[in-house]
């Protein structure tokens, strides 16, 4: 029985889905019975990371330090994770969060600036920790891009590298193409971060498993952004049935995920705006701001979306957000 490793999101990525406004009790709530599930690696933070609690971004509940130290004080076997984003979380950030109990950290780059991460990861191996590289958007580079910059993060010292279907736009294929090619090249296990835009999560990180992920993320009830992760619960279910050994118990999971339901604050399912990020291959982060971008300014935020994967824009470009709805405004006046 092939084992795999879970990598659980909900308090990270999924603060999106409730903007970031998770209370400290509430991470350890879910956190304290994540563990209890066995669940293997818990990931904790504001949805953009070490340091994403800013105007640019959208304040967190909390800060960093509140969150960390109180699901810190709920785990009891489950490892303590935390994501950074070069550019908006630091070396200093990561110094922060290791006081807490961090074990492992996920350095996450666009797919072709995997270079960017490298004094990030070669820090976390100096301090001790786990490195993850985690390649963002990777369905913008063919697969072999993807293994050049998987290599990267390999020679940085990287543990594990991700393959992350950020925008959800990725086909079964797709995501065979580039697990296969990047665990048959690689000597360090590969793992795959999965978003449903296009409904496609669950059986997207099945593909990525039998392909040669050995690790992969999910979301209590599919909390993320756009229209969420793979729904952890469902995922384990299915890992079950096709005989794959997580580790975490499937009914403490589904019980845990009725008391989650009760804190969502929109249902996580996959509506027009969400379906027009895969479709368009946008980032996953960018649909409540384009919401609220489309509102003010009088416009469809499918069509903002559409246009930010036609521009190709990546994480960290949501100025340009405002810049295209302008633009949609102006044309919309002048017809």
């Amino acid at each position: 029985m092939k084992s795999i490793r879970i990598i659980d999101s909900t308090l990270r990525d999924g603060m999106h889905a409730v903007s970031h406004q998770f209370t400290p009790e509430q991470m350890a709530m879910i956190a304290g019975k994540l563990d209890e599930a066995g669940v293997d690696t818990v990931e904790v933070g504001h949805g953009d990371g070490l340091g994403g609690s800013s105007f640019q971004y959208g304040f967190s509940k909390a800060t960093e330090e509140q969150y960390l130290k109180a699901v810190s004080e709920a785990l009891t076997k489950t490892k303590l994770a935390v994501l950074l984003i070069p550019g908006i979380g630091t070396v200093e950030d990561l110094e922060v969060a290791m006081e807490y109990g961090v074990k492992t950290v996920r350095v996450a780059t666009h797919v072709t600036e995997a270079d960017a991460g490298e004094q990030h990861i070669k820090f976390a191996k100096k301090s001790g920790l786990e490195a993850i590289g985690f390649l963002m958007m990777s369905h913008m580079a063919p697969p072999e891009k993807v293994l050049e910059q998987a290599k990267l993060f390999e020679s940085y010292g990287a543990d594990t590298v991700y393959i992350t279907d950020s925008a959800g736009a990725m086909l079964p294929h797709d995501v065979r193409a580039r697990i296969g090619l990047v665990s048959k090249e690689l000597s360090v296990p590969i793992g795959f971060h999965a978003h449903n835009n296009l409904g496609l999560a669950v059986g997207n990180t099945l593909t990525a498993i039998e392909a040669g992920a050995a690790s992969v993320d999910g979301t209590v009830c599919g909390l993320g952004a756009g229209s969420g992760n793979s729904q952890l619960e469902a995922l384990i279910a299915v890992l079950n049935k096709g005989g794959y050994n997580t580790g975490a118990d499937l009914y403490k999971l589904m019980d845990l995920s009725k008391e989650v339901e009760g804190l969502m604050h929109r249902p996580q399912t996959i509506n027009s705006d969400s379906l027009a990020i895969g479709y368009a291959g946008a980032y996953g982060s960018f649909l409540l701001h384009s919401r609220r971008a489309a509102e003010k300014f009088g416009v469809d935020a499918r069509e903002i979306l559409l246009e930010l994967g036609r521009r190709k824009t990546v994480g960290g470009q949501e100025d340009m957000i405002i810049d295209v709805a302008i633009e949609l405004a102006k044309a919309k006046s002048s017809k």
